[in-house]
């Protein structure tokens, strides 16, 4: 492999062997197979209605009801859930980052993405995780696990490189989403607000995750007295002093950052989650799947 490449393929195969047998022990409650659910499409009994959206069959569209309220409604059966899964990876410079501990942000956000894809995988459902920066690398959704193989051997190949742009990624991806999902954005989110909350307002009518991945020491910042530092993006160097007050501002901003992110997606409905490199990786994707109702 090449030296420039993440070096992730041997220890990411055996912590997904272990991670997938403890995940096959302990959310069997928290992502049931074969689950029942209200979706539109065809079916045995229709059970309600709800406004057409853009993607959905337009055979399921009720003209009686179109008649009769001039707005357009789809019919709801009761029938096997079959979401497709859409996840995004950063794969930005500042995902090569890591601190004191051997994983890198990338490394522990490709594990959680495998994570999701390992349980699509178990339904039989369709997966894509695609790699992101400045422009979005788009894999095609498939069924499988020969494809999960697959995917998990093209992302330890991944070279990282360029600057996150979440808004310009994810205008670019939406049209390989053709009905509604589930879509998963993984990213540290070091990116303008404004950038974020279009992408997350963009992908508001689908199920959506975000996971933040930081490493500890850009929370806490464990630097003190004269320092350079380097921005792994632009490689851009800034010289300065960092002194108590120095890291408590920067600690206020960083949190500001995120809580502004949490609040976005309160108001969206979507799920938002952060952490850092050092949470053992199973107890992090446990967390984040234990506190869905699939």
């Amino acid at each position: 492999m090449n030296e420039k490449k993440h070096s992730i393929d041997i220890d990411f195969f055996r912590q997904l062997d272990r991670f997938t047998f403890m995940v096959k022990k302990r959310v069997s409650t928290a992502y049931a197979g074969n689950r029942r659910s209200i979706h539109s499409g065809r079916g045995i009994d229709t059970v309600g209605y709800r406004p057409y959206y853009p993607g959905d069959e337009i055979r399921s569209i009720d003209w009686n009801v179109y008649a009769r309220t001039e707005k357009l409604y789809v019919r709801q059966y009761e029938e096997e859930k079959s979401l497709t899964t859409h996840i995004l990876l950063d794969s930005s410079k500042s995902m090569d980052y890591r601190g004191n501990n051997n994983t890198s942000k990338f490394e522990y956000g490709a594990m959680i993405a495998a994570g999701f894809a390992y349980l699509v995988t178990k339904d039989n459902d369709k997966f894509a995780i695609s790699t992101f920066s400045e422009n979005v690398d788009i894999a095609k959704p498939k069924r499988g696990r020969e494809y999960l193989i697959r995917t998990i051997d093209r992302l330890s190949e991944t070279e990282l490189g360029g600057q996150t742009s979440i808004r310009e990624s994810m205008i670019q991806y939406t049209p390989a989403i053709s009905s509604r999902s589930l879509v998963v954005i993984i990213s540290d989110f070091l990116d303008n607000p404004e950038s974020i909350e279009s992408a997350i307002y963009r992908f508001s009518y689908h199920d959506l995750i975000l996971v933040q991945v930081l490493d500890n020491t850009e929370i806490d910042l464990p630097v003190y007295g004269n320092s350079k530092l380097i921005d792994l993006e632009t490689e851009s160097e800034l010289k300065t002093y960092i002194s108590k007050n120095f890291k408590n501002e920067y600690k206020k901003q960083l949190e500001n950052h995120t809580n502004s992110i949490r609040e976005i997606c309160d108001h969206t409905g979507a799920d938002f989650y952060t952490f850092d490199t050092d949470t053992p990786i199973f107890d992090a994707f446990f967390y984040t799947i234990s506190r869905r109702r699939w």
